[in-house]
């Protein structure tokens, strides 16, 4: 306890620093100005921002980047509350009571109550990555390159069980996103494979190029798609403090919102989307009058909103401790950390503790400034969300493609996104989950390398992932979730969860 005390005290002396305060307020004013506008989501925004940081120190650019995602979620519940569009994906199940909430003239209680849930399990969440922190990068330390395969090959898998439709597509988008990994040059001798002769391709494909295309521009062209009209709430908004009944009514499904999310957020392929869904999901489940849920119940909205923050930042936990990114926009954060020269994973926290406790600490900093930002400000998220899509989009248009330009300041790269973008939206459009994708790509080369090391050590003997106890408690509870999702009964109920 002393320790865990002292370590925060660390973090929080890197935290307040006049830079680090600055670069956080800047993250959670973006995420929430991304999480309020429709159309472009955390994940284009931090493959947008990640050229940027070249020039800012590693603790600060890393704070930022963190503050943009977590802020992201907080701006998700303003739309949905106000407009019935989702900001975040993991806003969605919000709309349903949040809208229905403000159209019976309580658009105030239900911000607020957002904005607390949010705040609440935030600090949770922070405490739980703190706690978890030390003794998950001590077992970490103990694990060599086939006990690293095994854990990659359970991530994948929980991407297949935790995502929504068919469990075959989900393990096509898995196999599709490894192959993709393996375009390039060869780890050990160099040659190059399945580059078809671009000399481009040669490096392999950037996953910031993959990112962006797939969740910026596919997003973008869903987006243009819709022609519906925005039923954004007309009228002052009052009422910004919730009374006590409302409180009392929320407090519940504050706490057990907290709990699913931080719980779902460290399982990769999950994250805050499925957290949201799993809480509010839970919560008409326990609930004495399940009827009134969709109808503009309180509780409808702090639960989701509670678990979508604390899953959104208990997924750093296993990027952290482990160096494994559990969903897309942490294989950005790897992104981030490779840039300045940082190795996820157990390493970071004995070498780099001030990063580490920084970091941590600046989740406090950041969910206060973000209650401070959002409640005051609705007036002008609502003028903002007034302005048509159609006058927003070549905006966004341009800025991703800046973006992804300055990465290697090559035109190559901007017509590899634009590509992608067009995969990305035919994959959305036949109910292909794109995050297992995204997730395979990421970890492709790091299983590769952890798979050719475990084999050089064991001088090509391949029982060695089974020989190895932690390697094997792994790669059998990882069959055992495949087997148990492919079951007749299992998959009816799997799917009858993700249609409700």
């Amino acid at each position: 306890m002393y320790d865990l005390i002292s370590n925060l005290w660390l973090g929080m002396g890197v935290a307040i620093t006049p830079t680090n305060v600055f670069l956080c307020l800047i993250g959670a004013l973006v995420g929430t100005l991304i999480g309020v506008l429709p159309g472009i989501g955390s994940l284009a925004t931090i493959a947008m921002l990640l050229p940027i940081t070249f020039g800012l120190p590693p603790v600060g650019a890393l704070i930022m980047l963190a503050g943009i995602y977590y802020g992201a979620q907080y701006g998700g519940s303003t739309t949905s509350i106000l407009v019935n569009i989702p900001g975040e994906s993991s806003s969605v199940i919000t709309t349903l009571d949040g809208h229905q909430m403000a159209k019976n003239g309580r658009a105030g209680p239900a911000l607020a109550i957002a904005a607390i849930g949010s705040f609440f399990a935030g600090c949770v969440a922070t405490v739980l990555v703190a706690a978890l922190g030390a003794p998950l990068t001590s077992i970490a330390l103990l694990f060599g390159p086939a006990e690293y395969f095994s854990l990659m090959v359970l991530g994948l898998i929980f991407a297949v069980v935790l995502a929504k439709g068919s469990v075959l597509k989900a393990l096509t988008m898995i196999l599709m996103g490894l192959l993709f990994s393996m375009i390039g040059s060869d780890l050990e001798t160099g040659a190059e494979r399945m580059t078809w002769g671009i000399p481009e391709l040669s490096d392999g494909i950037g996953f910031v190029v993959v990112g962006m295309g797939v969740f910026g521009f596919g997003e973008i062209l869903r987006n243009l798609e819709s022609t519906g009209s925005r039923d954004i709430v007309q009228g002052k908004i009052s009422g910004l403090m919730p009374t006590l009944p409302d409180l009392k009514a929320s407090a519940g499904a504050i706490g057990r919102g907290t709990v699913i999310g931080s719980c779902l957020g460290i399982l990769p392929g999950g994250g805050a989307i499925i957290a949201s869904f799993a809480a509010y999901t839970f919560e008409k489940k326990v609930s004495k009058h399940p009827e009134r849920f969709g109808r503009g119940t309180i509780e409808g909205v702090a639960a989701p909103e509670s678990a979508n923050n604390a899953a959104a930042q208990t997924s750093f936990i296993p990027l952290l401790t482990l160096g494994i990114p559990p969903n897309p926009v942490m294989a950005l954060m790897v992104g981030a950390m490779t840039i300045h020269g940082i190795v996820p994973g157990p390493q970071v926290m004995t070498k780099q503790p001030e990063l580490f406790w920084g970091m941590i600490a600046s989740m406090w900093l950041g969910n206060l400034m973000l209650v401070v930002i959002n409640l005051p400000l609705v007036g002008v998220w609502v003028r903002l969300l007034r302005v048509p899509y159609r006058h927003l989009f070549p905006m966004i248009v341009i800025f991703c493609c800046i973006g992804i330009y300055s990465v290697n300041n090559a035109p190559f790269d901007v017509t590899m996104t634009a590509i992608w973008g067009v995969v990305g939206y035919w994959l959305v459009k036949h109910d292909f989950e794109p995050a297992p994708m995204i997730l395979g790509f990421v970890l492709g080369p790091l299983m590769e390398e952890n798979l050719r090391r475990a084999m050089l050590i064991a001088r090509g003997d391949a029982t060695v992932f089974l020989t190895r106890p932690i390697s094997a408690t792994l790669l059998a509870i990882s069959a055992f979730m495949l087997i148990l999702s492919l079951l007749p009964a299992i998959r009816g109920k799997r799917d009858e969860v993700f249609t409700e």
